[in-house]
């Protein structure tokens, strides 16, 4: 009996807030966080933290289970409103463009000038060694990846093959498909080999820079470096960024399981994971314009004044978009 008197002189005393925290919670529910006026929004806080209190209090003077269930749903689902807003399918993907992706960039600058050096350490090292002598494009390129461009073939063919426009449409949309799915496995297979240390990562990285050396070198041997380079960075300049970050997104996951620090190393995992996983996930958008540009621009515009227009605006929108874009805010 004293009890459910205690009780009732509690909820008394401060169903009002209760039940003014219960109906905010209801419309944002309901309806999101938009749907509340700006008074509102600047009460739910304050009338959840009161709840919460309530809560506490609640649990010490070991009030009946009834009462103690509903202030435990009610701050639970005050919680979600407060902290975890939920969003539209467009808001959450503008927020995730706009500030998440490239602030976690930025955030993780160490790991991404990391990956980069690997890549260019090997394309360096390939195209020294071909530009010296050609035979060594052999121990770096497979033939079939090669497809005919090799030191075999006469250098006006090589250059013919850069500004080759006979293509059909469904070819280029085919085309523009297949360079999606390979990019793409190949950066999703660098982020995921973080898990065994980091090592193959790094092998990873430098392998595909001793492929790009290789066709770099070649072609400067043969004095048409320039032409490769019109014809090769338009994409180039995205697909490779999209590459060096999904290995930076490996080397955060080899981190986080070699060095843990103050944390667990499972807890560390997972923390450092979604951070992976976020920028892995931001990659996919830049395999996919970089497959565009390959497969359908790169195989349509032969201008070189054009091809390195585009090379030099992609090259200053992404400086832009991970130097600037989102500052300000957490990831």
């Amino acid at each position: 009996m004293e009890i459910r008197l205690r009780s009732y002189e509690f909820r008394r005393e401060r169903e009002q807030t209760w039940s003014e925290l219960e109906r905010l919670v209801a419309r944002v529910e309901k309806s999101g966080v938009r749907s509340l006026e700006a008074g509102e929004l600047a009460r739910l806080p304050l009338l959840y933290n009161a709840t919460l209190s309530s809560l506490s209090v609640a649990r010490t003077i070991s009030l009946d289970r009834a009462l103690l269930e509903y202030l435990e749903s009610l701050c639970g689902r005050a919680y979600f409103a407060v902290y975890g807003t939920k969003q539209g399918f467009l808001e959450a993907v503008v927020e995730f463009f706009r500030f998440r992706f490239p602030a976690t960039v930025r955030n993780n600058w160490g790991h991404l000038a990391l990956a980069a050096f690997f890549l260019v350490l090997g394309a360096v090292t390939a195209g020294a060694l071909v530009t010296r002598d050609v035979d060594w494009y052999y121990s770096f390129v497979n033939p079939a990846y090669a497809q005919g461009r090799d030191p075999d073939t006469p250098p006006e063919e090589l250059r013919e093959a850069l500004y080759d426009t006979d293509h059909e449409g469904e070819e280029l949309a085919a085309f523009s498909s297949q360079l999606f799915t390979h990019n793409a496995g190949v950066g999703m297979l660098a982020a995921s080999l973080g898990v065994l240390a980091g090592i193959p990562v790094f092998l990873l990285l430098f392998y595909n820079g001793l492929i790009l050396g290789a066709f770099l070198g070649l072609f400067h041997a043969r004095g048409i470096g320039s032409d490769l380079w019109a014809w090769l960075l338009p994409h180039g300049v995205t697909e490779l960024l999209a590459i060096v970050l999904c290995g930076a997104a490996g080397l955060i996951m080899a981190q986080a399981l070699v060095f843990p620090g103050r944390h667990r190393r499972l807890d560390n995992i997972a923390r450092r994971g979604r951070e992976a996983g976020l920028i892995v996930v931001g990659c996919v958008l830049l395999f996919g314009i970089a497959a565009v540009i390959e497969g359908v621009f790169r195989q349509t515009v032969t201008n070189i004044a054009v091809r390195w227009t585009v090379v030099v605006a992609t090259a200053l929108w992404w400086t832009y978009y991970f130097g600037f874009v989102g500052r300000g805010r957490d990831a």
